[in-house]
């Protein structure tokens, strides 16, 4: 049986309606941070189970309920999270971490390193530098790949 996970970031207090659609079905969301409001995790736990971490925007006393970095598993893998790729400080390899999931750049990155994917959906919030609205879905086959895909919001 296959497992779908959500993985959006940089929404900056905006949910796009589209971002429903795009979920539906994910058995598990991941935030990479910016979320902006606490308001949009309530909105995605309608949909499935959230994991969140705060970015830079994210400031107040609801974001500190969230940490800067998340290790959890899902389906048997190992998942990173933080919100600026640049801040990474640990060996993913040496901590059994199949992907590194991050935000913060608001461009989309799926990049595999020594058999480790580091996946960035974009950004799903407001639109900034030109850039698309994405988000990503990660599919969790029966062989175990990870398999990433973006997700154009703005099309």
């Amino acid at each position: 049986m296959s497992l779908r996970i959500g993985v959006i970031s940089d929404t900056h207090g905006l949910l796009r309606p589209e971002v429903e659609h795009y979920l539906a079905g994910v058995s598990h969301i991941i935030h990479a941070g910016d979320i902006g409001t606490p308001d949009i995790l309530e909105r995605l736990r309608r949909i499935a189970p959230v994991t969140a971490i705060r970015g830079n925007v994210d400031v107040g006393n609801w974001a500190r309920h969230y940490p800067e970095t998340e290790t959890l598993r899902l389906g048997g893998r190992g998942f990173y999270l933080l919100h600026d790729l640049k801040t990474l400080e640990i060996d993913p390899a040496a901590h059994d971490i199949d992907a590194v999931i991050s935000g913060h750049s608001h461009r989309v990155q799926i990049k595999t390193i020594n058999g480790i994917l580091f996946l960035n959906p974009g950004s799903a919030g407001p639109r900034r530098f030109h850039l698309p609205i994405t988000l990503a879905t990660l599919d969790l086959d029966e062989t175990g790949a990870l398999q990433p895909m973006i997700h154009h919001l703005d099309r």
